[in-house]
């Protein structure tokens, strides 16, 4: 019965991805939130951002400019000096929500502001703060023609040149989750001048070699996506897993807060995400599924498994005929990452299966300002455990938060 009623679900998402929706809307559950609702209901100032890259996507970003604990009334003084900047960047699936479910006091949004930084929440094409562009309609196929690549190359630079234009400020930190660490890896290699930008970059779940990962979608589906051929070419350039809003509306308002609906819903839960996610607060489920999944493009969920089936990080793989009109080569070109100067931070799990140890342990020798490769000692620490775990503040946000702030007294 299970089965029939999530295939009908899955049936009526897909369906409701062709309809043009305000992601917004309100129907008989309950009001989806943006991220600027959720920092403001906790007494933080927000600030709603929008960003167009030079190819036309318009990002929607969001900003903590500071905390309501510090400074008394928690309002800026105009004599005080500019706060230190940091940029947060979410993984494959999600959007900036996700940063800020775990609330006020485990969050990492929410401990950067308290320590007096100036966040900032970043939001990739295609998810559903950034499904705008200035010449291409949503429904067109072009409008999905990008991968993590474009993100790296576009989005991210786009972004933080935003954001330092706003804040006044030369460079900035980076805190990256899953994907947020590959377009990074991306931007540091492909785009190498906008490494000054960057004051300490922290990457957590780092997917970039991928030869061995044991996340059980990628390898099932290697045979079919990981080298071009019919499988690509019928599955790239369109939406996948599209945010639906009667289905979130569904999902958020089952998985409620009663004890029993919460159980059925981290089943569900790790049934989708693997045993990795054993570490994950279990309140937190009623939030995550209000806006995950938040939306990506095929190409993204292709590249990632064209990574496993190479076992290098390099471009995406159009075909021999398209990669010599676009690389001018057969194959794709590989990722120079000792183009990467950065002060890296690099942080991963020993239950990770998108990013283990074995793949991780391949990046020191190429990264010449590696300055950290932390190994989580909890072993069951898991890839998605590094934003909704229950003591991600103690293992993970402190760590980041005393590298961050060592930096910024090293320069003053």
């Amino acid at each position: 019965m299970l089965a029939k009623v999530l295939t009908i679900l899955a049936i009526v998402a897909s369906a409701g991805a062709a309809d043009d929706f305000d992601p917004f809307i309100d129907i008989p559950f309950k009001r989806l939130k943006t991220s600027a609702e959720r920092i403001a209901e906790h007494g933080y100032p927000a600030e709603s951002h929008f960003v167009e890259t030079p190819d036309g996507y318009v990002l929607n970003v969001f900003r903590i400019p500071h905390s309501p604990k510090l400074n008394g009334n928690g309002n800026e003084g105009e004599s005080e000096a500019p706060r230190p900047v940091v940029l947060i960047m979410h993984g494959l699936f999600s959007c900036s929500d996700c940063f800020l479910l775990n609330g006020p006091e485990d969050a990492l949004p929410y401990n950067y502001a308290d320590a007096g930084y100036d966040v900032w929440l970043g939001n990739a094409r295609g998810n559903i703060y950034s499904r705008n562009n200035t010449w291409l309609d949503v429904k067109h196929p072009y409008f999905w023609k990008f991968s993590w690549h474009e993100i790296g190359s576009i989005d991210l630079p786009a972004t933080i040149d935003y954001i330092l234009a706003e804040t006044g400020q030369q460079s900035l930190h980076y805190v990256g989750h899953s994907q947020g660490c590959t377009s990074f890896f991306v931007m540091g290699s492909y785009r190498p001048e906008y490494n000054a930008k960057i004051k300490t970059a922290h990457m957590l779940a780092p997917p970039v070699y991928m030869g061995n990962t044991t996340e059980g979608l990628i390898v099932s589906t290697a045979p079919l996506f990981g080298h071009h051929g019919i499988g690509s070419t019928l599955l790239e350039n369109q939406v996948l897993l599209p945010q639906n809003a009667f289905i979130q509306r569904i999902l958020d308002t089952t998985c409620s807060n009663q004890p029993i609906m919460l159980s059925y819903c981290k089943t569900l839960a790790i049934l989708w995400g693997g045993p990795e996610i054993g570490n994950l607060n279990q309140t937190l489920l009623p939030q995550i599924a209000e806006t995950h999944p938040a939306g990506v493009s095929s190409n993204q969920a292709i590249h990632y498994i064209q990574s496993f089936a190479s076992n290098d990080f390099r471009l995406y793989d159009w075909g021999t005929k398209r990669n010599l009109e676009y690389y001018g080569v057969p194959e794709p070109p590989a990722y120079d990452l000792t183009k990467i100067t950065s002060e890296l931070y690099l942080y991963y799990g020993l239950a990770d299966g998108s990013a283990n140890k074995q793949d991780i342990s391949r990046l020191p020798d190429l990264l010449p300002n590696l300055a950290l490769l932390h190994e989580v000692p909890d072993p069951t620490w898991g890839h998605l455990d590094f934003i909704f775990a229950t003591d991600v503040k103690r293992v993970i946000n402190d760590l980041v938060l005393d590298y961050s702030k060592a930096y910024d007294a090293g320069e003053n």
